[in-house]
C-alpha cells in the first residue's frame, strides 16, 4: 500500500491580491503536448505572445516580451538592466511594492532617491518633481501604478510628462493593472513597463510581460558594465524572442502556452470590454462594502476596482475572519502588508474572479462572519448597494 498522500488541492474562490482564478482555457493549454525550445510550432507560439502582449499593453516597441518568472522578475529585468552603478534614481514610493523597486535600483548601484506618500494615496507628484530636480540628471524614475499592497491607483500620464521634461527614463509597476485597469503604454509615454500572468490576466504564477521603448533599449545597450543578472539580462534574452533564436535558457514551455491562452482570451473578450467588467464589478463590491458599515482604505478616487483594501474594525479578529472566509466558504483574501499588516483585508477582483457571483458571495460571507465578531453589518444593505452597482 502506497504511503504517498493523495495529491488532490481543494478548490478556492481567490479573492485575494494575487493569484486570481485560472481560466479554464488556460489551465487547458497547459496540458498540450510539451515542445522543444527550439522547436519551429513552439517559436510560433512565442511570436504570437508578442504580438498579442503589444496589443493587450497598447504599445508598438520592439523589445516586447516575458521574462521567465513572476512579476517580480519583470521588476527585477526592468530595474537591473537600465540602472548602472552611480546612476540617479528617484523612486515614488506609496506602499510595498514602490520600496521594493527601490531596493533593486540600490543592488544595482544605483544612487536612490525615495519619495514617500502615505499607504493608501498616490504617489506624490510634487514630491518626486522636487526630488527630481534636487538631484539633477536622473536616469530613472520608477512608480508603481497599481500598488498592491494599498489598493491605490497612481495616474502615470503626469510622471511622464516629468520623465520626459528631465530627461529620465520612466519605469511603471503594472502587475495587478494589466488586462484589468487601462494600461496604455505608448499613450502614456512610459519607458520600461512590466506585469505578472497571476493577476488581471487570470493565469498561474510564473511569467512576467515587459516591454521597453526605443529610448529605454537605447539606454540598455549603451551600457558601460554587462547587467548584473544573467538570467534577466534582457540583452540576452531579447536574442532569443526576436528572429536570431539564440539559446539563452529553456523557457517554461506550458507557462508560455498559459500567457498565449491568457492573452487570447483577453482579446477575445475586448480588451475595453474587460476594463469595463472590472470597473463595475470592483465599484459595486466597494458599494457594498461601505454599506455593509465598513471603511474602505485608498484615497476616494484613487482607489483600484480591481483590488480593494478595507479597514478591520476594532474588536475583529484579522486572522479568525480570513481563516472563517476560507475554511467555511472556500474564499481567500489577503492580509495587510508592511505598514498594514494587521490593519487592513485586500479583496482581489481580477481576471476569472471579477465576476457578479463572487461579488455578492464575498459581502453575504463577510458580513456574517463579522456579526460572529461583534461587529453590525448590514448584511442586507451591503447585497443591495452591490446589487444596483452591477445591474
Amino acid at each position: 500500500m502506497s504511503l504517498i498522500p493523495t495529491f488532490n488541492p481543494p478548490t478556492r474562490i481567490l479573492m485575494g491580491p494575487g493569484p486570481s482564478g485560472a481560466h479554464p482555457r488556460v489551465l487547458k493549454a497547459m496540458t498540450a503536448p510539451i515542445l522543444g525550445h527550439l522547436d519551429p510550432e513552439f517559436l510560433k507560439i512565442m511570436d504570437e505572445c508578442n504580438d498579442m502582449l503589444r496589443e493587450v499593453m497598447g504599445t508598438s516597441n520592439r523589445i516586447t516580451l516575458a521574462t521567465p518568472g513572476t512579476g517580480t522578475s519583470g521588476m527585477e529585468a526592468a530595474v537591473m538592466n537600465l540602472v548602472q552603478p552611480g546612476e540617479k534614481v528617484v523612486i515614488g514610493i506609496c506602499g510595498y511594492f514602490g520600496e521594493r523597486i527601490a531596493v533593486m535600483a540600490e543592488r544595482a548601484g544605483g544612487i536612490v532617491t525615495r519619495v514617500q506618500a502615505p499607504w493608501g494615496s498616490p504617489t506624490d507628484l510634487a514630491g518626486v518633481e522636487a526630488a527630481v530636480k534636487a538631484a539633477g540628471n536622473v536616469k530613472l524614475i520608477g512608480i508603481v501604478h497599481a500598488e498592491t499592497s494599498t489598493g491605490a491607483q497612481t495616474p502615470v500620464e503626469p510622471f511622464a510628462k516629468l520623465a520626459k521634461d528631465s530627461g529620465a527614463l520612466l519605469l511603471v509597476d503594472c502587475v495587478t493593472s494589466l488586462g484589468g485597469v487601462p494600461v496604455t503604454v505608448d499613450a502614456w509615454g512610459a519607458d520600461a513597463v512590466y506585469s505578472g500572468t497571476q493577476k488581471c490576466l487570470s493565469a498561474p504564477p510564473g511569467m512576467a510581460p515587459l516591454t521597453m521603448s526605443p529610448s529605454a533599449w537605447d539606454a540598455v545597450k549603451a551600457r558601460e558594465v554587462p547587467c548584473n543578472s544573467w538570467y534577466l539580462d534582457l540583452s540576452l534574452l531579447e536574442a532569443y524572442w526576436d528572429e536570431r533564436r539564440a539559446y539563452h535558457h529553456t523557457a517554461p514551455i506550458s507557462m508560455v502556452y498559459a500567457l498565449h491562452e491568457a492573452l487570447a482570451l483577453v482579446l477575445d473578450e475586448g480588451i475595453e470590454a474587460r476594463w469595463a467588467r472590472h470597473e463595475k464589478n470592483g465599484r459595486a463590491l466597494q458599494s457594498g462594502l461601505e454599506a455593509m458599515g465598513l471603511v474602505l482604505h485608498a484615497d476616494a478616487g484613487y482607489r483600484l476596482p480591481v483590488l480593494t483594501t478595507v479597514r478591520i474594525p476594532d474588536g475583529v479578529n484579522d486572522g479568525e475572519v480570513r481563516g472563517a472566509l476560507l475554511n467555511r466558504h472556500g474564499i481567500e483574501v489577503g492580509g495587510g502588508l508592511g505598514d498594514l499588516r494587521g490593519k487592513v483585508w485586500r479583496i482581489g477582483l481580477m481576471g476569472e474572479s471579477s465576476n457578479a457571483g463572487n461579488v455578492l458571495l464575498s459581502l453575504r460571507s463577510l458580513g456574517n462572519i463579522l456579526r460572529e465578531q461583534g461587529f453590525k453589518a448590514d448584511v442586507r444593505g451591503a447585497v443591495d448597494a452591490a446589487t444596483a452597482g452591477l445591474a
